[in-house]
């Protein structure tokens, strides 16, 4: 059975360069910064003392300090609602698996090490954005599409 340990500072890098692996990005491109800016902020939100940010790993069997899949998620305080009385909410993103080790069960034992994480933590939803390619991985674990089409507005950038 593959298990996912839970991601600490030190897979910050490795975290992005999968976020990178996730929108095909080739390391040695010019990212316009956000690369970096990711970094930052998972070495603040994994290094709080109650985190309300976490990421789920496996490590590659044959090389030492390379992931190989990773999910990383936000709670996020809402207002309750009949669905979900709390307001408790996850959001699960940044699930990606380096391309030598797909097909192997790394992003289930990630996410569902994730969800877990979120269930702990009272949780009543958790929310994702699935690609084609991931929608049979999050169906089985019991994600269905939602009525509601998601809806999103770009800010310029300062």
């Amino acid at each position: 059975m593959i298990k996912a340990r839970a991601a600490t500072v030190d897979d910050a890098a490795e975290l992005v360069r999968l976020r990178g692996v996730l929108f095909d990005v080739p390391d040695d491109s010019d990212d316009g910064g956000w690369r970096q800016a990711a970094r930052q902020i998972l070495l603040r939100r994994l290094a709080e003392p109650s985190p309300t940010m976490a990421g789920f790993v496996v490590d590659q069997p044959d090389h030492p300090g390379r992931l190989a899949a990773c999910a990383v998620g936000v709670l996020d305080e809402r207002l309750g609602g009949p669905r979900n009385p709390q307001g408790l909410a996850g959001y699960m993103f940044n699930v990606a698996t380096d391309p030598d080790h797909r097909r192997r069960g790394y992003a289930r034992a990630c996410t569902s090490a994730l969800i877990a994480w979120f269930h702990t933590r009272g949780a009543g939803v958790v929310d994702l954005r699935a690609s084609r390619e991931g929608e049979p991985l999050y169906a089985s674990q019991g994600f269905v599409h939602t009525k509601d089409p998601a809806m999103r507005l770009s800010l310029p950038t300062n």
